[in-house]
């Protein structure tokens, strides 16, 4: 099958060919080209040594990304193209980076130190593919495995662990079983990655179509990154809206999240973290688990910490985590006070956060909470379509108004804001300037005449 090169990569791998050197596109532009999908980046291997890349690309502008390494990156038609030459890798004292590499002439020789097969292919428009270790059928079956023996290559870098996970979860793939019993022997090795390497694979692996298989065939796996999780592993919930242990449960709702948004499947694999440590079986015989949103909002905190999340994605999934088993408000009011805590965003998240939750759930009264969802949403359209204030920003006076009534800026001026606010989210005052205005003015009076 002809795989169709743009034109910026081409023109490096034609002006290498033209020099006499080999040129192959290589790893996972050939592997997403195979598959129907377009690749985002498009890399190259060849023969020419790193001194001789640098000679035939000199009028280009040419980053020396990783020479020692036999890598740099060309701009082509201003679009980025890492070349790199043939290479085998030396030892991995840190289970992480070759302590050396060693270049070589034959492409098959570099294939082989590459981490699974559905990336240790390479195209040439003129020689067609280079498949030595079966990658074509590898995708074709939907199979994860490792190029030659899985401990070597896991214990080369330990990131691939979760490489293989987030390939398998990305494209829905299965993993080949000695690679599988590898990634469980050798999950040690994430103690040597650093923490933002792991939290961008995991973010990876929950993106995926088959983070579901992958949470339930490797919960060993996550526990290393994320220990707080280890006790709902196999915990029973003993509660009839519940048919999964916590694990099981953590992972149907992350699956049934919609992809694409790192905060809501964070938020789902978190949510009940705490769970197993607030489980109380009551009088009635059901487990209860009282205070386990509050207190798994303070675990995720701790754990995106760790992971070096960015502040952002932290507050909003500490914020969801925290609420995500209060009831949805049922009245207009309500909801409008809900929205200027937590922002339309993360309410918008938050119904999804609940109904991801209520799928993975028994189907003990699981119809009437879907119910109760469907009308939350209508709640939020129709208050949406009212113009409504969530915050004081959205009324229409501010604190330069109140100044010019002869007020100072401070906690008093911002209580008088807080009260309109109420009052037009409880719709006992219109949020026009000649309702807000006269309002503000006996609030005004009010607070002097009691100094």
């Amino acid at each position: 099958m002809p795989i169709t090169i743009p034109s910026y990569a081409l023109a490096v791998v034609e002006r290498l060919e033209r020099y006499g050197f080999e040129a192959y596109v290589v790893g996972g532009c050939v592997r997403d080209s195979l598959m129907g999908r377009v690749p985002q980046d498009w890399d190259v291997c060849t023969n020419a040594l790193p001194e001789e890349v640098l000679r035939v690309f000199r009028r280009f502008h040419v980053i020396k990304t990783g020479l020692q390494h036999g890598t740099v990156t060309v701009m082509s038609e201003q679009q980025p193209v890492e070349v790199t030459t043939y290479r085998v890798d030396g030892e991995y004292t840190d289970n992480r980076h070759p302590d050396a590499v060693h270049f070589v002439s034959r492409v098959e020789e570099d294939l082989s130190r590459r981490d699974f097969t559905i990336n240790a292919m390479a195209y040439s428009p003129t020689r067609g593919l280079v498949d030595a270790f079966d990658g074509r059928q590898d995708l074709a079956t939907g199979l994860i495995r490792c190029v030659g023996e899985a401990d070597a290559r896991f214990n080369e870098d330990g990131l691939r662990l979760l490489r293989a996970l987030r390939f398998a979860s990305r494209f829905g793939f299965g993993i080949e079983r000695e690679t599988a019993f590898a990634i469980h022997r050798n999950r040690h090795l994430l103690e040597n990655v650093s923490a933002e390497r792991i939290f961008k694979e995991l973010k990876g692996i929950l993106a995926g179509e088959g983070i579901a298989q992958m949470m339930l065939a490797f919960p060993d796996v996550f526990s290393v990154i994320i220990p707080e999780l280890a006790p709902s592993i196999g915990f029973q919930q003993c509660n009839p809206h519940h048919c999964y242990d916590v694990w099981t449960h953590l992972a149907h709702a992350v699956q049934a999240a919609p992809a694409g948004d790192d905060v809501l499947r964070l938020t789902l694999l978190l949510h009940d973290v705490q769970k197993p440590a607030c489980f109380r079986m009551g009088e009635d015989g059901r487990g209860h688990f009282r205070g386990h949103a509050a207190a798994g909002a303070e675990v995720a905190r701790s754990v995106l910490r760790r992971l070096k999340s960015d502040n952002a994605t932290m507050e909003d999934v500490v914020a969801l985590v925290r609420v995500h088993d209060d009831a949805m408000p049922t009245t207009p009011a309500g909801m409008r006070r809900l929205v200027g805590r937590l922002g339309l965003q993360n309410v918008q998240r938050l119904l999804l956060v609940k109904r991801a939750d209520c799928s993975a759930q028994s189907s003990y009264k699981q119809e009437e909470k879907f119910r109760l969802l469907r009308e939350s949403h209508l709640l939020l359209e129709e208050v949406l379509e009212a113009a409504p204030a969530f915050t004081i920003k959205d009324l229409s006076i501010n604190g330069r108004d109140l100044m010019q009534l002869g007020m100072q800026p401070g906690p008093a001026m911002r209580n008088i804001l807080e009260r309109l606010l109420a009052e037009v989210q409880e719709e006992t005052l219109p949020n026009t300037r000649d309702a807000l205005l006269p309002q503000a003015r006996k609030y005004l009076s009010a607070d002097e005449s009691s100094l």
